[in-house]
């Protein structure tokens, strides 16, 4: 397949997604920044897409991401950060959004289930009202130890 065709515009996503589910099939939404794919991350996905059917990746833009992790981010551009998800088995769809919360995102696909890590109590989880205000569930994953972006920056440094 190719992997260029699960990068979805809002619009599009859309529509695949309500025709996911008026074939029945539960549609799991997660978002995050993906800067430099790792296993937490693999296994963080894996886990979230065997709560439904169809696994649809938010992806915050290049400057979502330097809002929010500082000037030296992203080290990957969000081209080749959507790409390598896309690329995925377990991922469906990958939608980049420019703002950064994933909120009018969520709003716009009403995703069957919301997926964020154990860091976040389900309460302060961005999107979680919109949700389960149409039906669906909100549900938190355990990361791997030991893996992540920062990390991983913080030893390349330390070589």
């Amino acid at each position: 397949m190719n992997t260029k065709l699960k990068i979805m515009t809002w619009d599009d996503a859309q529509k695949t997604i309500a025709q996911w589910k008026a074939a029945g099939e539960k549609v799991v939404f997660t978002n995050g920044c993906f800067d430099i794919l790792h296993l937490g991350h693999l296994e963080y996905m894996e886990q979230a897409q065997a709560l439904g059917n169809r696994l649809v990746v938010g992806l915050n833009s290049d400057a979502s991401v330097k809002r929010l992790k500082g000037n030296d981010r992203p080290i990957n551009e969000q081209e080749v950060r959507a790409r390598m998800l896309a690329a995925l088995a377990f991922v469906d769809a990958v939608v980049v959004f420019e703002e950064d919360t994933p909120q009018a995102l969520i709003e716009h696909l009403i995703p069957s289930v919301l997926v964020k890590g154990s860091d976040y109590k389900i309460e302060n989880i961005v999107g979680a009202e919109t949700v389960i205000k149409h039906g669906g569930e909100v549900k938190t994953l355990t990361f791997v130890d030991g893996f992540s972006t920062t990390s991983i920056i913080e030893k390349i440094k330390t070589l």
